[in-house]
């Protein structure tokens, strides 16, 4: 790879730790009328086992369309970093993150307008206005615990200060992963602000682990024992407790408040200069398409993006229940999209990070 060039996701296969391609890797050019489509994309809705959402929607749009799907997988912000390093040379075609990365993309100037077919089936709150980005599977911030090592999930924040969850909590990081920085939105919220929030962080840090650029990878620690309690999110971590058996699902409250959470969807745009327009448009069709927004429940565990779909299926009963008596609030994502580097440098100097 030659200096300050980042090489093409294709051209990288088993030498990038974040790419993972789930067609046969293989040389590709940015010729427009090539049969690939090249996905960045935030962690969580690729199966385990390669029985995900995304592995379900890639296989079935891969054989109508013939288009190959390459896929990049990291944290959020990390994902955006790397588009932004791209600019000259655009190596994606479509970015999916979750918020405020989405909005950073955008205001980075990354993101070209496009709204897909069935967008209009998807609540205003949960797309850009101006057709920059669409959410294409919706989603709950949360956390999780070990249920064999804790006979009950903890219940507030003030919990996990607790001696036993000495060096057994940990959490991603803010500013790098999309459910790290929703750690520090919700900490402000439930606390009241800024100052408190950070406040309470700091003495977290007795028992955190330290930091971890990737939220999927704490589940299966969880599962295993070596963590208690983890960050996470409702279709992610739904998901993989199909295979980790003694991993649960719960949100934090303050001291004995209500539990509190807030939407945090996997939004999609098209890269601005794509080398692959056409193609991203079809695959942004493709999973807004009622067929792949049915299997968003049923196979992904998580919730459909266009108010449209009204999942009945097991896993869909299952996370309604799982919802139930949760507070889900709005964060003020315009007030985040500004001031979010000020937010993650208070966590660092709070933390010690």
């Amino acid at each position: 790879m030659r200096k300050n060039q980042i090489q093409p996701a294709a051209a990288v296969c088993g030498t990038f730790a974040l790419v993972v391609t789930l067609a046969a890797c293989g040389g590709s050019s940015s010729a427009a009328d090539e049969k690939v489509v090249t996905v960045y994309s935030a962690d969580g809705l690729k199966g385990e086992n390669g029985d995900g959402w995304y592995d379900k929607v890639f296989e079935d749009f891969e054989k109508e369309t013939g288009i190959k799907v390459e896929y990049v997988e990291g944290g959020s912000g990390e994902m955006v970093q790397r588009a932004v390093r791209e600019k000259s040379n655009t190596q994606a075609d479509v970015i999916v993150t979750l918020p405020p990365f989405i909005q950073q993309a955008d205001t980075k100037g990354l993101l070209a307008a496009y709204e897909p077919v069935g967008a209009d089936q998807v609540d205003g709150a949960d797309k850009a206005s101006d057709g920059k980005w669409t959410s294409v599977v919706n989603n709950y911030f949360g956390f999780v615990y070990n249920k064999k090592e804790l006979t009950s999930p903890p219940t507030s924040w003030e919990e996990l200060l607790d001696g036993k969850f000495e060096e057994k909590v940990q959490y991603s990081t803010p500013g790098v992963a999309g459910d790290g920085t929703a750690v520090l939105i919700k900490a402000m919220h439930d606390f009241g602000g800024e100052e408190p929030a950070m406040e309470y962080l700091k003495k977290l840090q007795t028992n955190n682990v330290g930091p971890s650029a990737s939220t999927g990878k704490l589940a299966p620690k969880v599962d295993k024992g070596e963590l208690l309690a983890a960050n996470g999110d409702v279709q992610m971590n739904f998901a993989q407790s199909k295979d980790m058996p003694n991993l649960g699902i719960w949100f934090p409250a303050k001291g004995d408040g209500r539990p509190t959470s807030f939407a945090l969807p996997y939004a999609a745009g098209l890269i601005d200069k794509a080398p692959h327009t056409a193609n991203g448009k079809k695959l942004l069709d493709f999973m807004l398409s009622e067929r792949a927004q049915k299997d968003v429940s049923a196979v992904g565990g998580g919730f459909a993006a266009r108010k449209d779909i009204k999942a009945t299926d097991p896993n869909a009963e299952k996370l309604a229940a799982l919802m139930d008596g949760v507070e889900i609030f709005e964060p003020d994502w315009s007030d985040i999209g500004t001031n979010l580097d000020g937010y993650v440098d208070a966590w660092k100097s709070a933390t010690g990070s």
